[in-house]
């Protein structure tokens, strides 16, 4: 259920969608965060078995998504067939 509502509240674009929100996302649809290393600095890569890498700058200090962010996550959501 859960997975649900962060999916639409993905979809209606909000101004305030969270980093943590988008990684419990992102999981439930069978992503993990791939280790950076040391130097990785905000960058953050979600592999899949099944599906195309994302790569993200996490936003900071606040956590929330810039409205690019958001777009490029539904683009290859639906491009990728898992919406």
């Amino acid at each position: 259920m859960k997975k649900d509502k962060l999916l639409q509240k993905l979809l209606s674009e909000p101004k305030d969608y969270r980093w943590e929100e988008l990684t419990v996302l992102l999981a439930s649809l069978g992503y993990s965060e791939a280790s950076t290393g040391k130097t990785g600095g905000s960058r953050r890569r979600f592999i899949s078995d099944k599906n195309r890498a994302l790569t993200f700058h996490k936003p900071h200090p606040k956590g929330i998504l810039k409205r690019y962010q958001i777009k490029s996550v539904i683009e290859t959501l639906k491009a990728e067939g898992l919406i």
